[in-house]
């Protein structure tokens, strides 16, 4: 009786096993590190750039280049803020989970059946692939919008894989 309940286990564990995963994040080019250099560069430059108005009596310039500096400032930090948002797409033999985490936390789940769901695509000859979309029966949601279309092309050709082998039996 034990070697079958440990099959029973091992099956069980089978098909709760990702045989996909991916997690997609926006973007960033900037580091903070190079966040921080290219703030204490723009200071620099604002203050240099003010002084000579300073000197001349127009001291309001100053503080138009101060409220450039903090609108740049302010642009960065919304900028990494929406950075923090992320996608989940996990596939297992028995489901398709679909995860979308917004940057205030707010988390959004859809679960397919993988059996019934298939990959859209929409390809603009010009610019490559736009959109991918999960879609079964009457969902239809849309996935890596954050990646550029390069990236989503290769991520489409790695998730149909996946998908075409659970479909096939694993």
């Amino acid at each position: 009786m034990a070697g079958s309940k440990a099959t029973f286990e091992d099956e069980a564990d089978r098909f709760e096993k990702p045989v996909f995963s991916a997690v997609i994040r926006p973007h960033r080019s900037l580091s903070p590190h190079g966040f921080r250099i290219v703030m204490a560069l723009v200071c620099l430059t604002s203050i240099v750039a003010s002084l000579p108005f300073v000197i001349m009596g127009f001291w309001p310039v100053a503080g138009f280049f101060g409220l450039d500096f903090l609108g740049l400032f302010i642009a960065f930090r919304i900028s990494y803020r929406q950075g923090q948002a992320f996608e989940l797409l996990e596939l297992t033999p028995i489901r398709l989970l679909l995860r979308k985490v917004s940057e205030r936390g707010e988390a959004h789940e859809w679960l397919f059946n993988p059996l019934w769901t298939r990959l859209d695509r929409e390809v603009d000859d010009e610019f490559g692939l736009q959109e991918l979309a999960l879609t079964s029966r009457n969902q239809h949601v849309v996935i890596a919008r954050d990646l550029s279309p390069e990236e989503r092309e290769t991520f489409a050709d790695a998730f149909s894989q996946a998908l075409s082998a659970v479909k096939r039996g694993y």
